[in-house]
């Protein structure tokens, strides 16, 4: 029962920190909230959340490939994680949203649409494999003692921290619609970065710490 509900937070931690970056889908997300209303931005975000998903699935495939190597470096692969999410910290914190995404014909837009624009946005981006890589590796998301119903509590509450975060989005958004702009994107992403800074740093201290004390 502890592993399971270890595994449930780790998970939605997952879901939240893969999915904050504000990135072109979180403008899109962003806009089609202001535009349409809040429905049609949490749409994109659900499409965004199942491609996260997709991701960190064929992640987890991969690396229970080597499950044999990670379980003898456990250390040294939390180390490289966390250097991986510190890079990333970095990249996040400097990073200016992109200025616009063209509109679109509301006439032709419903939620399986927004879903699938959400989708294809999100999975046009294949390097979030690597922020996923760094995530599971700083968390130990693939613990030895983890079975197939901690796997598969683990993935509902991946998506489940996603779609946690794009309702928060657009709720705030809807909520500040007068006040959103480019510059509160920015904002999203420079203390998204620092987060996730801060979270890699602790992991090193302690990686490093089990390593040679």
């Amino acid at each position: 029962m502890e592993i399971l509900l270890y595994t449930i937070l780790r998970a939605l931690v997952v879901g939240i920190v893969i999915s904050a970056p504000m990135g072109p889908v979180g403008v899109l997300c962003i806009q089609r909230t202001l535009n349409r209303g809040r429905l049609a931005g949490f749409y994109t975000g659900v499409g965004a959340a199942v491609s996260d998903l997709c991701y960190s699935l064929i992640t987890c495939f991969g690396l229970t490939l080597i499950e044999g190597t990670l379980n003898e470096n456990q250390d040294v692969i939390k180390l490289v994680g966390s250097l991986v999410l510190v890079a990333f910290g970095i990249y996040l914190f400097r990073k200016k949203p992109m200025p616009g995404i063209n509109n679109e014909d509301r006439a032709n837009t419903t939620p399986h649409s927004e879903i699938l624009t959400g989708f294809l946005f999100t999975a046009s981006n294949p390097l979030i494999i690597f922020l996923i890589i760094g995530v599971f590796a700083r968390l130990n998301f693939l613990d030895t003692g983890m079975t197939w119903y901690h796997y598969l509590a683990g993935f509902i509450f991946i998506i489940a921290g996603a779609l946690l975060w794009w309702w928060c989005i657009t709720w705030g958004v809807n909520k500040l619609r007068a006040h959103f702009n480019l510059r509160s994107m920015w904002l999203i992403n420079r203390i998204t970065g620092s987060i996730i800074l801060i979270f890699a740093i602790v992991g090193i201290f302690t990686s490093v710490n089990s390593m040679f004390l």
